[in-house]
């Protein structure tokens, strides 16, 4: 058929046709989405298809082939989302081969690297950017291209609030960092190197060298940060194609599964397979117990609580505890591990260890491509047991995340014990308290601090109201007078988050958190703190009656700004226990095409 580029009228529609268009309840199949705003045959109809002919766009395009919306994160301020324009395009021609319509738009990206205060702070942001996006658009399926940390919760929350037939592709690791002849995990080594710059075990000269060996390509953080462990969240809720998570993003196959990703989101569209019909309670059990099997980050606690509550699946903080936590930790990556996700993908990547986990699981449930998570993954082969343990000879035999409850956190903390000293899980110290982050950075380097390394060192007011946004600021610096005696690893307690590729003994989320007046906020210098990881028991030694005094003195903080979006985000940010979404997001307010403004 021509297009009307070419110079002839446009095509003729049948009076069935026509019906099928604008008639509220239609014969035969359900018009798309898209319809009413390209199938209508009056002015407004005329306006949103003459636009779009302004880029070539020829008339038969708008006959009601499944349209494909593309979420970019694109951004050169968002370093591990900057080949998303490469992989936006091969979505495009799957998506063409596949009969349908691509296009695509950008949303707010979030760079974990570059963006202060903390990305986190504007993940819910982002949330309503897709979800808005996404609903006042003509879009009847939407492909997200997520990859550095916040973006991966930020689009699927986000889409999972409008519930059309969704995929995720997450842009893939970079390669391995190489530093003289060793390998190098961005975020986990800087964390080592840094703490012996501090110590005078490593030079400046040395430091600055490494920064060049690290980052060698594109792609996210290659450690199980947290933007590896979202990439394995979506997949292993079957929101993405076997094999998503750790395909390098520089591998020709990442190119090869963002193709058939274009190509199967168009058959998604006609058999309205919605992220409600995936994303069920059975698919985030299957995410946490595999949580527990890479090592994944604690973060992940935080997203996937935010998740199921905008697809309304009933999870909680103490879900995370009762199905992963027995768990073993089946791969060897760091931060917990030796490994590289570069490795982790040579060896198998997710499905081999989806495989491993096989009787644990869900097998039933749902994925993006048809099949069910088993069928994905049962002949999953294994190619470096070194990587990627059998489940009877685990690399750890206690993964999962650990939740914590008492005095000082009756609403829930939370630990990641593969990455903390195994010493350390039942201790009791004397706590060091930093009021917030400023006097954390102001003090702790001050060779008259009052510290020793069974001290227990708090931070208060850096949760998602304190900070504002829930900075990474869980994993303190020790103290330069306790790393010149070799230590590595301390006890410490804080409202904050932690990047994924930290480590330690760090008890993370503690809520209510300071600044919403929780019991973190009353903890004082000298206070003796119990941590027993076992017995899943955060404890303050105060006695509930000078608790009481204290509190009655205790002044909550001023908003952090008088208008614009971090004032209403410290208004109506939850607790780190209901994953810090924003009050009025929770739930989904479906696809409903929005009025015409014409």
């Amino acid at each position: 058929m021509r297009s009307r580029a070419s110079g002839s009228a446009p095509p003729t529609r049948s009076r069935t046709q026509e019906t099928r268009v604008n008639d509220d309840n239609p014969p035969g199949p359900p018009k798309r989405r898209s319809q009413s705003w390209f199938g209508r045959l009056d002015r407004d109809g005329f306006i949103y298809r003459s636009w779009l002919k302004n880029r070539g766009i020829p008339h038969d395009q708008f006959d009601g082939r499944p349209v494909i919306g593309i979420c970019n994160t694109y951004s050169e301020l968002t370093p591990c989302n900057s080949h998303f324009r490469t992989l936006a395009d091969q979505v495009k021609t799957g998506v063409w081969e596949a009969g349908g319509f691509p296009l695509e738009f950008p949303v707010m990206s979030l760079g974990e690297t570059m963006l202060r205060p903390t990305a986190m702070l504007f993940r819910n942001l982002a949330s309503m950017d897709v979800e808005e996006s996404i609903r006042g658009n003509p879009i009847d399926g939407v492909v997200l291209l997520m990859g550095c940390d916040k973006t991966t919760p930020a689009l699927m929350m986000g889409a999972a609030s409008v519930d059309l037939p969704t995929i995720g592709i997450s842009g893939g690791p970079m390669l391995s960092g190489k530093f003289r002849g060793q390998e190098l995990g961005s975020g986990t080594d800087v964390w080592k190197m840094s703490e012996e710059v501090r110590a005078g075990h490593m030079s400046q000269e040395d430091f600055f060298e490494a920064e060049g060996c690290m980052h060698r390509s594109h792609g996210h953080c290659m450690t199980m940060g947290t933007a590896s462990t979202m990439a394995c969240m979506v997949e292993s809720l079957g929101m993405a194609l076997p094999g998503n998570a750790a395909i390098p993003a520089v591998d020709g196959r990442r190119n090869i599964l963002a193709r058939a990703s274009g190509r199967r989101i168009v058959q998604m569209v006609k058999d309205n397979l919605v992220m409600s019909k995936v994303l069920t309670r059975e698919a985030f059990e299957n995410a946490i117990k595999v949580n527990a099997a890479i090592g994944g980050s604690t973060n992940a606690v935080i997203h996937l609580l935010a998740i199921a509550g905008r697809i309304g699946v009933k999870l909680n903080l103490d879900d995370w505890d009762a199905l992963g936590h027995a768990l073993p930790c089946l791969v060897d990556l760091q931060p917990s591990g030796r490994h590289l996700m570069e490795d982790f993908y040579y060896a198998g990547g997710l499905p081999a260890v989806i495989r491993e986990l096989g009787p644990l699981l869900n097998r039933d449930a749902l994925t993006v491509n048809g099949n069910t998570l088993w069928d994905n993954c049962k002949d999953a082969p294994n190619w470096n047991r070194e990587v990627i343990h059998a489940f009877d000879a685990p690399f750890k035999p206690h993964a999962g995340i650990a939740v914590l409850r008492g005095n000082l956190s009756p609403d829930g903390a939370v630990i990641k014990p593969s990455a903390a000293t195994p010493a350390l899980l039942k201790h009791t110290g004397r706590a060091v308290v930093f009021e917030d982050s400023e006097d954390m950075h102001r003090r702790l380097d001050d060779e008259s601090l009052d510290v020793d390394e069974h001290c227990v060192l708090v931070l208060k007011n850096c949760g998602p109201r304190g900070y504002p946004g829930m900075a990474e600021a869980g994993n303190m610096p020790l103290p330069p007078k306790v790393l010149r005696k070799g230590i590595t690893d301390m006890v410490r307690i804080s409202d904050a988050r932690m990047s994924g590729t930290a480590y330690g003994t760090v008890v993370l989320h503690v809520t209510p958190e300071a600044a919403a007046g929780g019991p973190l906020a009353l903890v004082q210098n000298g206070d003796m703190v119990e941590l027993d990881v076992e017995a899943r028991k955060l404890h303050l030694h105060v006695s509930d009656e000078e608790l009481a005094r204290r509190r009655a003195a205790w002044q909550p903080p001023a908003p952090p700004m008088e208008r614009g979006w971090t004032r209403l985000y410290f208004e109506h940010v939850q607790q780190a226990n209901l994953g810090a979404d924003m009050d009025f997001l929770v739930g989904k307010s479906g696809a409903a095409v929005p009025k015409d403004n014409h």
